[in-house]
């Protein structure tokens, strides 16, 4: 059956004093800002939960875990729901679900209705618009700048998860943790109607070619190429759900694949897993105060901000498997010194940490996302996002596991040493991933 194709704007080689792509590149940091704000309340609510209803660490850690497993495993299938639905829908959706999730939360009294609520809608929703989504805006609008642009939309991710943090906290000490669930609805609502009338799937929707192409230069992906992993094109009318099996498919017979998911399942062990969910009640065991503690983290969030936009300049102009190698390497070393330092009040040395940390918090993803195009090529995206369920799978099971270590030993101590040891082995295995030489693209003829 043949379709019929909706006619397009014609492509315009101007398009004004700024490019429609920064547009696009704003309205997406700000949406992943707005589902950011409920992936920072974990490490201030484990205290209140566990006071007012009696849960233990381990009880609350497992709704986290489950939030954090789905966020990773929606996350492929989700990009394939916006190469076929936009993303401009499918991001509106998922803002919704967040809200709808954490607005939710304040009428529970059961442990399962927090894994309902925190796990399982609002790690669908978060995941449906989690760093595939920048993946996806950065290959569709951008052929220069990409690593910049990564790097600048992978920051609000982060940033904006650690940057709510002092407010969070203060919520929840003075008001109770339901205006801090309530103000998370609000802030992810808010930013739907700016995602449905500002974001444009592609540049052709809109008469404008993605930012640093030059006419008449055909996109591989358009003319319908390859990728260089061999996966099929993409087919306006396929399923997303096969779309996204068949991209793993074909990457799970590489190599490369399964480095970059080990490598990033231990980032997402040491970052989202260990340090996001449970720097704050660990400090808070040293008799820091739970505000002070979400205070650091915010700070780790600011820093993060530098340091993953610098990871992108960085990726643009070197070998992103070197840049991985370091990353890691330097994480590790201060994962473990950090027992050393928890203490009842912020001093130098922790403040050195915090700083240190915060620069390579998410320093990894621009370099792992240029890895799966280099690998991938237009099936990319959606590679990543299948990376990315890897990153959550490693941090689910080490917000669970630091949980239960921390039930059975009165301490988190070993959880930090083994997170810095697993850093160690990621830095070995990013530079085992080999460099694959550019291929000359099969493009249509131009006519």
């Amino acid at each position: 059956m043949t379709q019929t194709v909706p006619a397009r704007p014609p492509i315009s080689r101007r398009v004004g004093r700024v490019h429609r792509a920064w547009w696009v590149a704003l309205v997406a940091f700000v949406a992943l800002v707005g589902a950011a704000a409920f992936r920072a309340t974990p490490s201030v609510m484990i205290e209140p939960f566990r006071e007012e209803f009696g849960w233990s660490h381990g009880t609350i850690s497992f709704a986290i875990s489950v939030n954090i497993m789905l966020y990773g495993l929606t996350s492929p299938f989700a990009a394939a729901l916006m190469e076929r639905f936009g993303m401009r829908r499918v991001v509106a959706g998922a803002l919704s679900l967040v809200a709808v999730g954490s607005g939710l939360t304040v009428f529970m009294t059961a442990s399962w209705q927090l894994v309902l609520c925190w796990g399982l809608l609002v790690g669908l929703g978060t995941g449906s618009m989690a760093l595939a989504f920048v993946a996806t805006v950065t290959d569709r609008w951008f052929v220069a700048r990409r690593g910049l642009v990564s790097g600048i939309l992978t920051a609000g991710t982060a940033t904006g998860q650690l940057v709510f943090l002092p407010l969070l906290a203060v919520l929840v000490s003075d008001h109770g943790w339901r205006p801090a669930s309530l103000l998370v609805s609000g802030v992810a609502l808010a930013a739907v109607p700016l995602v449905w009338f500002l974001l444009r799937d592609r540049p052709e929707d809109v008469g404008v070619l993605p930012y640093g192409a030059a006419p008449p230069a055909v996109d591989a992906h358009a003319a319908g190429a390859p990728s260089v992993a061999g996966a099929a094109p993409v087919e306006p009318g396929s399923g997303a759900g096969r779309r996204a099996i068949t991209a793993l498919t074909a990457a799970a017979r590489t190599k490369a694949f399964w480095l970059l998911a080990g490598t990033f399942a231990i980032c997402g062990a040491s970052t989202n897993g260990l340090v996001g969910t449970h720097f704050v009640p660990a400090a808070h065991d040293h008799g820091m105060p739970v505000t002070t503690a979400a205070g650091l983290l915010a700070v780790i969030g600011i820093f993060d901000l530098v340091g993953t936009v610098a990871s992108g300049w960085l990726t643009d102009r070197f070998d992103p498997r070197l840049l991985l190698g370091v990353y890691y390497a330097l994480r590790g070393v201060s994962l473990m010194v950090l027992p050393l330092l928890l203490a009842d009040a912020v001093h130098p040395p922790m403040l050195f940490f915090i700083i240190f940390y915060g620069l390579d918090w998410v320093a990894t993803v621009p370099p792992t996302i240029a890895l799966c195009r280099e690998h991938f090529g237009a099936s990319g995206p959606i590679v990543f996002g299948w990376v990315l369920a890897s990153h959550q799978i490693g941090a689910a099971l080490v917000a669970f596991g630091a949980g239960l270590t921390r039930d059975a030993y009165g301490s988190y101590d070993a959880a930090w040493i083994g997170a810095g040891a697993l850093c160690a082995m990621a830095a070995a295995m990013s530079l085992a991933i080999r460099r694959r030489l550019p291929r000359r693209p099969a493009v249509a003829a131009p006519t």
